[in-house]
């Protein structure tokens, strides 16, 4: 168990939008050889989709909206990848993937540099202490200074960044990448089936056949910025990109496929196993015997034709054993898992032993929730699942009576998956679905959801709302003195709290209620 335990490799990808995450993405599966033929989120109708991007809006539109598990063998390692979602309006969906990985590749997009998206995950990483990776993507194109790249990672993120390969050129000069640890060049070529590396084992960049490859201000400069970062640079410090204090970093073009292996073996050689977990103060190894997971995802209708539901859950501890019994801490209750699958984007195989540091889909069992811990030692209840408060809200009407059943089943259905909130008002007199989430994207994911998978349309009206705290636990809410504008509601479990629709009434509803205390998230007890 040890050894299987010691090969798994659990990462995701994190990038903001159009940096080239999926496209990354796809090219590790060629390496893997999960894929004969790597797909491109802009390629034309008639080329191939991604195999991450399954679900025919993301294929619509060219963007991930759905985080996606992919599984495969490279080398003697078994690497399980987790594509997400890089548009924020889904960054509640990548939040909680961020949970279940023991590394991240950050994508970076070497015109742009840091953007929004990436900072914001990139915090979610740091709070977690998730040893992260950077590849610096789209070294063909014209890009910023390298040295500013760098000096953004240290100055902008806070984290030592050691630049494992450096570029040679830029845009169309663009011509590879020193390796400052192997000194040995790698050499872009371009080919009518795409760009490959040439391994060229060299002990400087002064032989013969690489000066004549290179533009001679390009070649100077490489010089140059390697002298300075041999002088100046920061150390690569093997604890330090454990804890994720330092990044190391690698420059390449997913779209051209030059760069990405080197990234993949780095990676696999430099990354840790899983690591053990905490619960309150007992520490959960991976090789302790009880077998143990939490839910960290819920897909409904992977497979159209079956209706199906699917529990992602991450395997902590111990081994995983097809048809074996645990217990579902939070219900208390005994549950069999038979029906368990190897996940690769939408295809799957049936998984009979699965090992710490694997993610397996289990079918049907709807009643696992996101965050539920599965084990066969019930003293063990990760908590490992951030939640967060809505921010947009808006009715989901059903048009059409006549598909009330598809409506109410879609409903539910869609709802179990987690990202989307439901909320009833009070004394409302129609039962119209309050739909709350962090991105008002998702209210159209929802809706096109609704009607592809289960038939049935739907319209969306914005509600003007653009909070929700919950009251304390056991308040008399017939007590609760509202401000105009504001609405009590409860959540899918029946707790009671205000909906606002500005910060103004936030603040004059502690002014009229005592300073009530408000939560953003479910009060315990």
């Amino acid at each position: 168990m040890i050894a299987e335990i010691q090969r798994r490799r659990t990462f995701a990808i994190i990038s903001h939008p159009d940096a080239g995450k999926t496209t990354l993405t796809e090219k590790l599966l060629l390496y893997g050889g999960a894929v004969q033929l790597a797909g491109s989120v802009t390629a034309r109708k008639n080329a191939r989709a991604t195999t991450s991007d399954w679900m025919e809006l993301e294929k619509q539109r060219g963007i991930s909206v759905s985080s996606t598990v992919l599984q495969f063998d490279y080398h003697g390692y078994r690497v399980n990848l987790l594509d997400t979602p890089g548009h924020k309006d889904f960054s509640e969906d990548t939040y909680r993937v961020l949970t279940a990985v023991d590394a991240v590749v950050m994508v970076i997009d070497a015109a742009k540099g840091i953007e929004a998206q990436t900072r914001k995950l990139f915090e979610v990483c740091r709070r977690r202490g998730v040893p992260i990776f950077t590849f610096m993507n789209k070294c063909d194109r014209p890009t910023r200074d390298p040295l500013n790249l760098l000096d953004e990672l240290e100055s902008v993120l806070g984290i030592g960044a050691f630049p494992v390969n450096w570029p040679l050129g830029t845009g169309t000069s663009f011509r590879g990448v020193y390796d400052r640890q192997q000194k040995s060049v790698h050499l872009f070529e371009r080919t009518p089936q795409g760009a490959y590396r040439a391994p060229v084992q060299v002990g400087s960049l002064a032989e013969p056949f690489v000066r004549e490859r290179l533009d001679d201000s390009d070649y100077h400069r490489a010089v140059e910025e390697l002298e300075m970062l041999d002088i100046a640079g920061v150390e690569y410090d093997a604890q330090k990109v454990h804890h994720g204090e330092q990044t190391p970093v690698f420059f390449g073009s997913a779209m051209n496929n030059f760069g990405v292996q080197l990234l993949l073996d780095a990676f696999l050689e430099r990354s840790l196993p899983p690591q053990p977990r905490h619960v309150g103060e007992k520490v959960i190894a991976p090789e302790t015997p009880a077998f143990s997971g939490f839910v960290f995802k819920i897909q409904a209708n992977m497979d159209p034709r079956h209706r199906d539901r699917i529990a992602f859950v991450r395997i902590c501890s111990g081994k995983f054993n097809r048809d074996m019994t645990v217990t579902h801490t939070r219900t208390g209750k005994r549950v069999r898992l038979a029906s368990a699958h190897r996940l690769f984007g939408q295809e799957r195989e049936t998984v009979d032993e699965a090992y710490a540091g694997d993610v397996i889909g289990l079918v049907g069992h709807t009643e696992f929730g996101i965050g539920d811990t599965l084990t066969t030692d019930p003293s063990i209840s990760y908590q490992e699942i951030p939640r967060f408060p809505p921010e947009c809200f808006a009715f989901l009407h059903n048009p059409n009576p006549g598909k009330f059943k598809q409506f109410r089943q879609g409903v539910e259905q869609l709802l179990q998956e987690g990202v989307v909130q439901v909320f009833d008002l009070r004394d409302s007199i129609q039962k119209i679905p309050l739909l709350a989430a962090v991105g008002p994207l998702q209210f159209e994911v929802v809706q096109y959801r609704l009607e592809s998978e289960y038939g049935a349309p739907s319209t969306l009206e914005n509600a003007s709302w653009d909070a929700f705290r919950w009251l304390p636990a056991g308040v008399d809410v017939k007590a609760v003195k509202l401000p105009t504008g504001c609405r009590l509601a409860y959540d899918a479990a029946g707790l009671p709290g205000v909906l606002f629709p500005s910060a103004w009434t936030r603040k004059y509803f502690g002014e009229l209620n005592g300073g009530m205390e408000l939560f953003d998230l479910p009060p315990e007890g």
